[in-house]
């Protein structure tokens, strides 16, 4: 596995508190954030190119894909997508990861020019991805499989004495399915300690907020009476604060599963989009989208 520097970085046992955290794994934050501005604005082009991509909820998840993807957390060959020796990234939360399409692209997991043809004839990049995109691992349509997918991965690996990492990254309004609880109570039973679950904890689902139609209430301690160990990230959009939690997923020598719960924000950054109540199904208007680009903001 990669190995792991905070650089000057401090954090508690528990919530952790990050006093300073220059660096992950040699990748200075800063950069990171950078990235993450820049995938924030190229999947809101995405978006004025496809309205019919779902874009609320890409960008949730954007500081937990580009701590995963540029923070050295994951072992890959963009060139080599299928390559034995890689860990795994499950993106369960399929419909919310169009802000993965410049990810991919700008690591060399396929050309960049393909952005401009997302969801046209003949585009691999639709508004729902499957695995015929480089760089995704299974069928992201249907929700609630992703848990149970990457837990068989993870028991997999573990039993030919791999010592990759399986990664999971699910929504929450996702967790309302009965499935990923099997799967989780499956890989605390296993003892899976390679496999790590990223919550995308924007609190609102296709209809509107969770706490209004299955609420999950102490989500970090139902994971804990379920046999796993869970942390809680107060900012999912801090890079640093996902880095400082990935990284203490890292030296956990608990032998259990992990997970990650990390607090965000659907639809981040855009006015009237940001966490309202049907922002799932809403589209940008593209006028706004310029705006937003040019700094200008609504």
């Amino acid at each position: 596995m990669v190995s792991c520097g905070l650089g000057s970085g401090i954090w508690d046992s528990g919530f952790r508190t990050i006093m300073s955290v220059s660096k992950l794994n040699g990748v200075a934050v800063e950069q990171l954030e950078n990235k993450a501005q820049w995938v924030w604005e190229e999947t809101l082009k995405l978006h004025k190119r496809s309205q019919e991509t779902r874009v609320a909820s890409s960008l949730s998840p954007i500081e937990i894909f580009v701590v995963l993807y540029y923070g050295g957390f994951l072992h890959q060959d963009p060139h080599n997508p299928r390559w034995d020796g890689r860990d795994r990234c499950i993106i369960s939360k399929g419909h919310g990861s169009l802000c993965m399409y410049p990810i991919l692209a700008d690591l060399g997991f396929f050309s960049i020019d393909e952005l401009e043809k997302v969801c046209q004839e003949g585009s691999f990049l639709g508004g729902i991805p499957d695995p015929i995109i480089p760089g995704y691992e299974t069928v992201n349509g249907s929700l609630g499989h992703g848990a149970g997918v990457g837990a068989g991965m993870a028991l997999g690996l573990k039993r030919r004495g791999k010592d990759q990492a399986v990664y999971v990254v699910t929504g929450d309004g996702e967790l309302h399915e009965g499935s990923n609880w099997e799967a989780f109570m499956f890989a605390a039973q296993h003892g899976l300690d390679n496999l790590v679950i990223i919550v995308d904890n924007n609190q609102i689902c296709m209809l509107g907020p969770t706490d209004e139609i299955v609420s999950h209430r102490n989500l970090k301690g139902k994971f804990e009476a379920f046999g796993w160990s869970a942390r809680e990230v107060a900012d999912g959009h801090s890079v640093a604060a996902i880095g400082a939690a990935l990284i203490e997923c890292q030296h956990d020598r608990s032998g259990k599963p992990k997970v990650i719960i990390a607090n965000t924000r659907k639809g981040n950054r855009v006015p009237g989009l940001e966490n309202a109540p049907l922002s799932h199904v809403t589209a940008i208007n593209p006028d706004l989208i310029d705006r937003l680009l040019a700094g200008e903001g609504a």
